[in-house]
């Protein structure tokens, strides 16, 4: 079952940041993961979103998003992540659908 990676952050230091965007993707793609939606200053519907980027990423499984965060690969470029932002990460996973109880 998929996984869904949310990561609402605050850049304080675009270069440094920029480290870890150029060295993201090959190694989050070998994991079979996918970028679905990355925001610089969403608005918000409601609320106060006091973030000036939002990420949602997807992995194939729970399993698949732990082996990649803790692959080597990602512990090499994720401390310019940690250098370069405040970060708010989340996993959740895939919602199912409860199955349509019978009429009767």
């Amino acid at each position: 079952m998929s996984v869904y990676i949310i990561n609402n952050l605050v850049i304080r230091d675009r270069a440094e940041y920029r480290k870890y965007e150029r060295a993201f993707l090959p190694g989050f793609l070998a994991f079979g993961g996918e970028v679905l939606a990355v925001q610089d200053d969403p608005k918000p519907r409601e609320g106060a979103w006091p973030f000036t980027r939002t990420v949602l990423l997807r992995m194939p499984s729970a399993e698949a998003a732990d082996a990649w965060y803790e692959s080597a690969e990602y512990q090499a470029i994720v401390k310019h992540r940690w250098n370069a932002t405040d970060s708010n990460v989340v996993i959740l996973p895939e919602f199912a659908m409860p199955a349509p109880q019978a009429a009767g």
